[in-house]
């Protein structure tokens, strides 16, 4: 089996070996003010968690991808989430809604898929170093790039089959002092071999145990050590090694949604929400039908952020894969010589460890492989309460089985939850 599937262990989890990369050429020079530092330091970011464990060292993995289970005077509590879409418009801080709405949605996978035309000379060349800096750096320091690119796992080329993290993050420029939280987590198995792509979404309200904060939702990860933190959470519970990661601005769904011309989509139901909707903002009261609907921008917004269902965050989540897929479908369509604008539109609003070279590498493979299949699903789990808070409990062994089905290429979307050992460990009912 290949090496970036690790599984889950009930004699803890395997630990991570890094490998050389020519596939993405961004990791050298974030790691490079990691070497001036030295190896044996520890992660700041786990430092700031009030972990002790330094980077290198074997990590608690038992059985069903969780980590060792903390006594529960442990826990620290979730802290409260008052990142909203709009802080700074007063006809919605009057609304003060609990918890968040979806702010942020991973249109990110549509990275993956995108041929970048770049024309020669000194004007391209330049186009090129611009976009990179933009997509590679974004708003974070060198340290938040220095972490993250720990916790990657770096395949050696873009030939075999690879997981990458999309995090759809409610951080915007006015919130950095408000706990900002992931509230979309996909993890995305890519197979240039096959020409396919497999999307995970991990439910915002799962448990999991992060080192020196106890039980918390997983959407909670993002608010203590960011990225880095998410991307390894992640990687735990799926017990896999992720190679790349991209995290989107939610802001930038409308333009790009709007610069390919719209989508074509299913709406399995009707949508009518003014908590999605643009009337939480003062705009105009958006309604969408179902069936077969093209979309412009603000319309996908509106599809991919409402929660307005029994179910909740599991058909919003079900409908930002769709998605996704939808917006990859089109820009494959796309002439080649549309594509350069399309990446201008995205990258203000997208930082990814992968360059213009090594996405336009990817994307070749992708384009030479014939049509591109991509299936999705979620982490299978049950619902429960703990300590009078609504959380998502992952079936361990569900998992695994689903995991096992993805990393042979199979289609794992009919793999659903039944119970859960943690959730029978804290008694919940």
């Amino acid at each position: 089996m290949p090496q970036h599937y690790r599984g889950p262990s009930p004699q803890g989890k395997t630990p991570r070996t890094s490998k050389s990369t020519n596939g993405a050429s961004q990791a050298n020079g974030a790691r490079s003010a990691k070497a001036a530092h030295g190896e044996g330091r520890a992660r700041s970011a786990k430092a700031a968690h009030g972990g002790s464990r330094a980077h290198g060292e074997p990590q608690s993995f038992p059985q069903g991808a969780y980590s060792a289970v903390k006594p529960a005077g442990s826990q620290r509590g979730n802290p409260s989430s008052t990142s909203q879409y709009s802080r700074s418009n007063p006809n919605y801080q009057k609304k003060n809604r609990k918890g968040s709405h979806g702010k942020k949605i991973a249109i990110a996978v549509v990275l993956a898929v995108l041929v970048v035309f770049v024309g020669a000379g000194t004007a391209a060349a330049l186009w090129v170093n611009s976009v990179n800096d933009t997509l590679t750096k974004g708003q974070k320091s060198a340290t938040e790039l220095d972490e993250i690119n720990d916790v990657l796992v770096k395949t050696t080329s873009f030939d075999e089959p690879f997981y990458m993290m999309l995090i759809g993050s409610d951080a915007r420029a006015d919130d950095e002092s408000m706990g900002a939280r992931s509230d979309t987590n996909i993890v995305v198995r890519v197979d240039p071999t096959t020409n396919s792509a497999t999307l995970v979404s991990i439910p915002r309200d799962t448990m999991i145990n992060i080192d020196g904060y106890g039980y918390c939702k997983f959407n909670a990860a993002y608010s203590y050590g960011g990225a880095a933190l998410a991307i390894k959470e992640a990687s735990e519970l799926l017990g896999v090694n992720i190679s790349h990661y991209a995290e989107v601005d939610f802001d930038s769904l409308i333009g790009l949604v709007d610069t390919v011309g719209g989508v074509d989509v299913t709406v399995d139901q009707r949508i009518n929400d003014p908590d999605a909707d643009g009337s939480v903002i003062g705009q105009k009261k958006i309604i969408i039908e179902a069936g077969e609907q093209h979309m412009d921008g603000e319309t996908a917004l509106v599809f991919a952020r409402s929660r307005a269902y029994a179910d909740g965050d599991f058909t919003r989540t079900a409908n930002q894969r769709k998605l996704i897929a939808a917006l990859a479908e089109k820009i494959l369509s796309m002439p080649l010589a549309k594509l350069p604008g399309i990446v201008q539109t995205a990258a203000g609003s997208i930082t990814t460890d992968m360059s213009v070279t090594d996405l336009y590498s990817l994307a070749t493979q992708f384009q030479d492989g014939g049509e591109l299949s991509m299936t999705s699903c979620m982490v299978p789990s049950i619902t429960g309460m703990y300590k009078s808070a609504s959380y998502v409990f992952c079936d361990e062994n569900a998992l695994a089985s689903m995991m096992q089905t993805i990393e042979a290429g199979g289609d794992a979307s009919e793999i659903t939850g039944a119970t859960s050992k943690l959730a029978q460990q804290l008694g919940v009912k």
